[in-house]
């Protein structure tokens, strides 16, 4: 299987994805009258219309949709080599009703080629006729879309490039909607607008502009919808300031309990019991996190401090929790010597 189809051999891809979002586009764009044709066009050839219009039909058939996908581009067809399906009979035998395989032309079943892909059908270009615009304008085109829509539910057509042919132009009056496709650095504005007032002016109905062949970078390339949750990241910074409030809490705790020592002895001794577990748990919880922020190589904040000659955020704790307990046993034994 080519990347031709990538939305058949790659389901999950980002490009896939974007298939799936144009698809629930264009049925929420026709959403007042049902979509039953759809015809994929562009200015210029090498924009990627086959390949947009092939992988839209996928999308449609993954929907649960039965879908035909018609190669109309009798002057350069492709379609066949894509979903690997004979050539002939095609479209251009039905219109004209010339058939070399002598089989019955009036039977749209021998027009039609299964692929393997499920609910997906292909009805190729057929031989190449020397007047293709004619055959299109035909009253057999309209009978031959009007046969398709009693048995599948949208039917694709992969147009020529408007800017060269008017055989686009031409099925564009027969359809429901047409899509244009817009290459980077190939379309020029002049040539689409032009292309968007020809079908407007023989009264098509148009969709919008797929824009194709955009350079995409990496990071927007692995942004799709399946995804794996990407590892967190440790800020040893935070972690250690953190870490420095957690203990300045338990002292400022430990202060208040001191105050009350006087007032109820037995009172104090319980919460400083419990002051003392819980402290005694939250440095057992640092303890792991600062493990794991070892064997995640991530450079220890308090480490570079210390390289430049300054105190780590520890040592000014330290520093705190030691002026604190000064002040404390000062306030004691002026306390003790006012009773005195």
């Amino acid at each position: 299987m080519k990347r031709d189809l990538i939305a058949h051999e790659d389901p999950k891809s980002y490009i896939s994805e974007l298939f799936r979002t144009l698809r629930t586009n264009i049925q929420f764009m026709n959403s007042n009258k049902k979509l039953r044709t759809l015809l994929v066009t562009s200015t210029l050839p090498g924009e990627g219309k086959t390949w947009v219009s092939s992988n839209l039909a996928i999308a449609f058939a993954q929907a649960d949709k039965k879908v035909v996908i018609i190669d109309a581009d009798m002057r350069k067809c492709g379609l066949h080599s894509i979903f690997k399906v004979a050539p002939c009979p095609g479209l251009s035998n039905y219109l004209s009703g010339v058939n070399d395989n002598d089989s019955e032309i009036n039977n749209l079943g021998n027009f039609l080629r299964e692929t393997e892909i499920t609910n997906l059908y292909v009805i190729p270009a057929g031989n190449v006729p020397p007047n293709p615009s004619e055959l299109l304008i035909t009253p057999q085109m309209v009978t031959l879309l009007e046969k398709l829509k009693e048995e599948f539910d949208i039917i694709i057509i992969d147009g020529t490039p408007s800017k060269l042919v008017t055989d686009a132009v031409i099925l564009s009056r027969v359809v429901d909607s047409t899509i244009i496709v817009a290459a980077h650095n190939m379309a020029k504005k002049d040539d689409l607008a032009k292309v968007v007032r020809d079908i407007k002016n023989v009264g098509g109905n148009i969709a919008g502009v797929v824009y194709n062949q955009k350079p995409n970078s990496n990071k927007k390339a692995s942004e799709t919808y399946y995804y794996a949750p990407a590892p967190m990241k440790i800020d040893s910074k935070r972690k250690l300031e953190m870490e420095y409030e957690q203990k300045r809490q338990i002292q400022r705790s430990r202060a208040n309990n001191m105050l009350n020592r006087d007032r109820n002895p037995e009172e104090y001794q319980q919460k400083n019991m419990n002051l003392e577990n819980e402290e005694q748990n939250k440095v057992d919880v640092l303890k792991e996190e600062k493990t794991v922020q070892e064997t995640s190589k991530v450079p220890q904040f308090s480490y570079e401090i210390a390289a430049q000659g300054e105190k780590t955020p520890e040592q000014k704790t330290a520093d705190m929790l030691k002026e604190l307990n000064d002040y404390l046993q000062k306030e004691k034994d002026l306390r003790d010597s006012n009773r005195s």
